[in-house]
């Protein structure tokens, strides 16, 4: 059995047997959350693979190395450390940017690019694949369970084999369908009862709370449970004493975090680990850890004597479950807050908060709604006694503000409030203060500029911004932007490139290159990188229609219906993949199966022109002229006055015998611009010929 597997059983040491059993000599982590937190068990791999990859081929470690090391910054006393960016700088307070439901998986599909490339290199000179065994993912963390569930669909099992080994309960949605695509179902068999062994309750406590409390023996957690629970928190307190001398932060995230939680002191130092703990994911975006953390801190942390921790505890829970999906959840924790606190402070950050989700989130966006929120916020903004915290959060908040004005189509006022904003912290602030956020008020005054045409000022901004946090890629795509819309493809691809090197591989990013590319001719190049995008993301819709749209263009017949096909599959009825499909059946002359596919596409959307319009080029070809009329009068009713459909319709009208019809079109696409005159002509002499006999 040489493909990916899945073993499933209730005790570990009967897994592992099973992995020793079907494996060569397979790497076996842990990934029990509790252990490291996120990429608990990815660490492991990273740290028995880096030190090789990077003494033999150094190129392949720096290709990766934002993603390597996001989240686990101690692999820096292996390969050295990751490029900084402002963020990265900023005090706790002052981090400010969002992390988007798309960033941590960017980060995961690097380092799922490093172990592919790895495991080629390896097979290249063993012959042999690369095993991995991932023990215990019923209890991994999400991000965690999706990195495994993005290495089985990418990871050709005869170069890196992976083995999921968990326990029977159900995986996250996308690892389970995942497992069931690509891996083969093993049990082990039932194991014998092991003999008794004579320890006290709190002896089997102690074998429970030294393994972090994973051990999934029956005794040690029977003795935990039976344990005096003032003895049981000692226990908790010392390992969590042990841990804490060479913690990395995977460890103050989880374990010391869940010890100190459960020790002597959970509302003291309990709480404590909770918020720093939630602090580190906060400034590093693992959005399911926070919610996480937040949640069982706000439990420890008593309202009325720790009513900023409990505050903290609970927005920063709020702002996570956006990411993740949870908006319900995030209203629900912010009109706790309203209901609960009367500090002025809570209530302005709140009510910035719900503007946010009214004008960026929620479904349908209620624009007006989130104005009412934010001018509350700034309200209060503008009259908090300290003289720096007015001055600090007005900016802030008339900064949300401009937001909420720029998605109710407000343009020139949110410009305006952007540049005051701007002009007050210049004049009142040193050159190194809250510099994170002075460089989102000038990001987001580009963006204000490109969106009003001024494009020129935009690309300085952006110039000016990449200067300032270079490794910061979202800046290079941004200017990349506006070089194309300038017309400067050489500019914009130099951008990309950058961006591509510096950057974690974000799909969008090689999707914008990748058109950018075949806007220039360079339709290897734009293959390539809808290649990869599919590879990491075979969903992408938008990615699948370019690339088979760009085989289309290049003759590939074969490549641009499996991508019709592929994506049909996952996207059913798609009008744009159905349309597809029809042309390239269209171009093979199954003229047939051409017309029931664009049948297809226009029962969804009536009203798409290159359905209609190719529709009418299979009517025409099976001799139905008058349907062809009729598809390309729909045509033209909805893209209007086109050239090239007033021919093809005249040529259609003429075959019908309609002269006087056909000649109306050929006269009226002449008198319009990028019209095909020579062609035109021959039709309108053609025309004429028909008409004198």
């Amino acid at each position: 059995m040489t493909g990916h597997l899945r073993i499933v059983g209730d005790r570990r040491a009967d897994r592992l047997r099973v992995v020793a059993a079907h494996t060569e000599k397979a790497l076996v982590v842990r990934c029990h959350q509790r252990l490291r937190g996120p990429y608990t068990g990815v660490d492991t791999v990273l740290r028995a693979v880096l030190p090789e990859a990077y003494r033999r081929w150094p190129d392949l470690v720096e290709n990766h190395r934002v993603a390597l090391l996001y989240g686990m910054p101690e692999l820096a006393q292996l390969i050295g450390p990751p490029p900084r960016t402002l963020a990265d700088e900023a005090p706790h307070e002052e981090r400010t940017r969002f992390f988007g439901a798309g960033w941590i998986r960017c980060m995961s599909q690097g380092i799922v690019s490093f172990l592919v490339e790895y495991a080629q290199r390896i097979r290249a000179e063993t012959a042999s694949a690369f095993e991995v065994a991932f023990e215990e993912v019923h209890a991994a963390e999400a991000t965690t369970r999706e990195l495994l569930a993005l290495l089985l669909r990418r990871a050709d099992p005869s170069l890196l084999r992976v083995v999921v080994s968990a326990g029977a309960d159900a995986l996250s949605d996308e690892l389970e369908a995942e497992l069931a695509a690509f891996t083969a179902l093993l049990a082990p068999p039932t194991c014998e009862e092991q003999p008794t062994a004579h320890q006290t309750p709190l002896q089997w406590a102690a074998v429970y709370v030294d393994s972090d409390c994973t051990d999934d023996d029956p005794r040690a957690i029977l003795g935990y449970r039976q344990s005096d629970p003032q003895a049981v928190a000692h226990l908790h307190d010392e390992r969590a004493e042990s841990l804490e001398r060479t913690a990395t932060w995977g460890v103050r995230m989880s374990a010391i975090a869940y010890h100190r939680e459960h020790g002597s002191d959970p509302t003291g130092s309990g709480r404590a680990a909770l918020l720093a703990a939630q602090r580190h994911a906060v400034a590093t975006g693992f959005s399911t850890a926070v919610v996480d953390l937040g949640l069982r801190g706000r439990g420890l942390a008593d309202p009325r004597l720790r009513e900023h921790d409990y505050w903290e505890f609970t927005r920063e829970a709020a702002a996570a479950c956006i990411p993740i999906g949870r908006l319900e959840q995030s209203m629900e924790l912010y009109q706790e807050l309203l209901r609960r606190f009367t500090n002025p402070k809570i209530h302005m950050m709140t009510s910035y908060s719900i503007a946010m989700l009214h004008t960026r989130f929620l479904q349908p966006r209620d624009h007006d709604l989130a104005l009412q929120w934010q001018h509350n916020a700034v309200a209060i903004a503008g009259i908090l006694p300290d003289p720096a915290e007015r001055r600090t959060f007005s900016v802030f908040h008339d900064n949300g503000l401009a937001l909420v004005e720029m998605h109710r189509g407000n343009r020139h006022r949110a410009l305006e409030l952007v540049e005051s904003c701007i002009t007050r912290l210049d004049a009142e602030l040193d050159d190194d203060q809250w510099v994170l956020h002075r460089s989102q008020l000038l990001y987001n005054r580009a963006r204000l500029l490109a969106a009003l045409g001024r494009l020129e000022e935009a690309h300085a901004d952006y110039t000016r911004l990449i200067d300032l946090d270079p490794y910061y890629t979202d800046y290079l795509s941004e200017r990349a932007r506006i070089s194309r819309d300038r017309g400067d493809f050489d500019a914009a691809l130099a951008d990309y490139d950058r961006a591509v090197r510096l950057a974690p591989p974000f799909p969008e990013l090689y999707y914008n290159r990748g058109t950018a590319r075949a806007r220039i001719g360079d339709h290897q190049g734009a293959l390539e990188d809808f290649s990869h995008v599919l590879e990491m993301e075979p969903r992408d819709l938008d990615t699948r229609i370019a690339r088979a749209e760009l085989r289309l263009e290049t003759g590939d017949l074969d490549g641009a219906e499996a991508d019709a096909d592929t994506g049909l599959a996952l996207h059913p009825g798609e009008v744009q993949l159905l349309c597809l499909k029809g042309t390239v059946l269209l171009q093979r002359e199954e003229l047939d199966k051409a017309l029931t596919a664009f049948d297809g596409a226009l029962e969804k959307d009536p009203h798409y022109p290159a359905a209609l319009i190719n529709r009418a080029v299979t009517h025409f070809q099976q001799s139905r002229p008058g349907r062809a009329v009729a598809d390309l009068s729909v045509a033209l009713d909805v893209v209007g006055d086109d050239p090239d459909i007033l021919l093809n319709r005249g040529i259609a009208h003429l075959a019908d015998g309609a002269t006087d019809l056909a000649l109306a079109d050929f006269d009226h696409a002449l008198a319009l611009p990028d019209a095909d005159i020579d062609e035109l002509q021959r039709q309108r002499r053609l025309c004429n010929a028909s008409s004198t006999h």
